[in-house]
């Protein structure tokens, strides 16, 4: 409720900011957004992130880390299946406190995918690589029993695979649907926010590498696919969309840029409001590039974007973005009890707070 209200006044305060001059009345001061940390006591790269509620919280990364906290991140656990501490794990779907399935990206057999259902003291592995051309980077779920997980081309195509019973079997779909990738095109592993879902049956994937930076969209849960073009740069291997959000089926962010740091990001951040058959740029995107995005639930037109070199902040659906932290994030995700978490390096991990005037 406090989320709510501060972010409320934050947007009346924007409002009041674009007000005719005759209103000489000044404005209210706004809450500020900082991100309280919550040490975890480990030095890995966390890009994997999958909240539950405000107390319950996944996070998974370099060297084997998968951690859970069920109290709010004032203590962690570190819950990784064992033999695991040279796997990349680069995203991570937690349905409870008990039941969660991730992902280790790489080439071959690096990708895999393990599930658990008590709370991380036993692993099956549902999910082994085994063709030397496919490298997984993200995956997403509808439910608790269908997702989907996608691969670099294979054949000149993203390669999607499905499951249908919440991660226990996995299965390639036929990729008769799937348009043609671009020379170079590829999914970046970086927040695991490149494939996302609404609903039971939409999912998108972003893209970037080759000439263009694109989105494809699926209506049949990863059947068939369209493609639209962003404005987000692309051209280079280091440059494209690097996350996507969507509120509903139809009103969708994307964030990127270009990952290296001596590398300026310009229009690192664009919209759609037709389920991305067509994106804008934002008017006011991020000032460097971002690897990660959320909607903020019960809030139309509020979201978090992440990065590296900071975080911002939108209260117009992502046309104007604000910065309000300069700590270095990679991914962020938020709840439907209003709380907002963000993992990266270092093992940083935090909780999105605000401070009321």
């Amino acid at each position: 409720m406090i989320l709510r209200t501060a972010l409320s006044m934050l947007s009346a305060v924007g409002v009041l900011a674009t007000a005719a001059p005759a209103l000489a009345q000044p404005a209210p001061a706004a809450p500020a957004l900082t991100w309280d940390l919550k040490p975890t006591g480990v030095e890995a790269r966390l890009r994997g992130l999958s909240p539950v509620n405000r107390d319950v919280a996944w996070t998974s990364g370099s060297l084997g880390t998968v951690l859970r906290t069920g109290d709010g991140g004032r203590t962690w656990s570190s819950v990784a299946p064992p033999g695991t501490s040279g796997l990349q794990f680069r995203d991570i779907e937690a349905f409870d406190s008990r039941t969660a399935v991730i992902m280790s990206i790489g080439e071959g057999d690096d990708s895999r995918v393990y599930r658990t259902e008590d709370g991380g003291r036993s692993w099956a592995q549902t999910f082994r690589n085994d063709d030397p051309r496919a490298f997984y980077d993200c995956m997403a779920f509808f439910d608790r029993r269908h997702g989907l997980a996608m691969s670099d081309p294979v054949d000149g195509k993203f390669r999607i695979l499905a499951t249908d019973d919440g991660g226990r079997s996995w299965h390639v779909l036929p990729s008769a649907g799937m348009p043609e990738a671009l020379p170079g095109e590829a999914g970046f592993a970086a927040s695991g926010q490149c494939l996302v879902t609404v609903g039971g049956r939409d999912a998108w994937l972003a893209t970037g590498g080759g000439e263009r930076s694109r989105v494809f969209h699926s209506r049949d849960r990863g059947l068939t696919w369209t493609v639209s073009d962003t404005p987000v740069p692309a051209g280079d291997p280091a440059r494209g969309v690097f996350a996507l959000a969507f509120r509903d089926p139809r009103q969708g962010i994307a964030v990127g840029g270009d990952y290296r740091p001596d590398q300026a990001s310009p229009s690192a951040a664009a919209v759609t409001k037709d389920g991305a058959t067509t994106w804008e740029p934002s008017a006011t995107p991020p000032e460097a590039y971002r690897s990660g995005v959320a909607w903020l639930p019960h809030l139309p037109f509020a979201a978090i974007a992440v990065g590296p070199a900071g975080s911002d902040v939108t209260l117009s659906g992502g046309r104007k973005w604000q910065k309000f932290d300069g700590g270095p994030f990679d991914t962020v995700a938020c709840t439907p009890d209003l709380s907002c978490w963000a993992a990266g390096e270092q093992g940083r991990v935090a909780r999105l707070t605000l401070s009321l005037p």
